[in-house]
């Protein structure tokens, strides 16, 4: 199909259509970003073109002859068909922009997913990544319920409804504010001890409770809780005023004892204090493309971590 001889450009129609809402040339030109003399000339180019008279200039202004409505009239659905072709094809580029919805528990998306993110990135510059952040029970819904492709949470166990793969451990310590008893103890304190003495704690859900937990409660029925905090830096500004001892990640907590703000306990037993990082996704839809590869990147640099620890 070829366009019939005479079709104007959709700019001019554009120009003649601003002339008409804006009752100016001058200022029709202002908003398409031309000189005044430039828009007479496209449009006196469209009146040769179309051999009629659109405009009728004066000193005033511009006003729209008869035929120049008219021709507004049938201007306005050819713009506006236009538009909606650019939006479609707008449409059709977004949506082959690769997506991956990832949800990450609140220590791995601080102090891991930048890092991975950076690496994915490197690779696959334009894949668009949304990251969500909650509990690791959380996660686990957001991947069971489809509303993440991939998630990454911390604790002792694979869930077992979910794939998954181990990306490498977090070390846990016990750490206490310098006023608490613990701070200037020289004996070490036993794991029974622990488990009996009231510690903050995270939410329910959380996978730093699950292991520790687990790890406690191997020994004996843990104590209530001195408190249950949201946030782990919730449980590191409680646990620094003394409050009570807390087992949080030495990542999250690896400033504030470098501060002093924090003084780490030691244990008179040995025992893993640790937590697992992974990554689960459904079954049926394994980790593929973008995903297959931020997996492969996490585990490779956790890998690196551990190997110069």
């Amino acid at each position: 199909m070829t366009l019939p001889p005479g079709t104007p450009d959709l700019d001019v129609l554009d120009l003649l259509v601003s002339v008409a809402e804006l009752g100016s040339l001058g200022a029709a030109a202002r908003r398409h970003g031309i000189t005044q003399p430039a828009a007479s000339m496209r449009i006196s180019a469209l009146e040769r073109r179309l051999r009629l008279c659109l405009l009728e200039r004066g000193p005033t202004g511009s006003e729209l002859t008869d035929a120049g409505r008219v021709v507004v009239g049938h201007a306005l659905p050819v713009l506006e068909a236009a538009r909606s072709f650019v939006d479609g094809v707008t449409a059709l580029h977004a949506a082959d922009v690769s997506r991956l919805r990832v949800a990450a528990s609140k220590t791995i998306a601080d102090h891991r997913m930048p890092q991975w993110l950076d690496a994915l990135r490197a690779t696959c510059p334009d894949v668009a990544v949304s990251l969500a952040v909650d509990n690791t029970r959380q996660v686990e819904a957001m991947v069971r319920s489809a509303e993440a492709d991939l998630g990454f949470v911390e604790g002792p166990h694979q869930p077992r409804d979910l794939g998954s793969r181990v990306l490498g451990a977090d070390e846990l310590v016990v750490v206490v504010g310098p006023t608490h008893a613990w701070a200037t103890r020289r004996k070490p304190v036993a794991l029974r001890e622990l488990a009996t003495t009231a510690l903050l704690w995270r939410e329910s859900g959380s996978g730093t409770r699950e292991a520790v937990w687990e790890i406690l409660s191997a020994e004996c029925q843990p104590a209530l809780p001195a408190a249950e905090l949201g946030s782990a830096v919730a449980i590191i500004a409680a646990a620094c005023s003394g409050v009570a001892p807390a087992v949080v990640s030495k990542l999250i907590a690896a400033s504030a004892l470098a501060a002093g703000a924090l003084i780490e306990v030691r244990l008179s037993t040995p025992v893993a204090l640790t937590r697992k990082f992974r990554a689960i996704w459904r079954h049926q839809l394994p980790p593929s493309g973008p995903a297959e590869i931020l997996v492969k990147y996490a585990a490779e640099l956790e890998a690196y971590r551990a190997s110069n620890w």
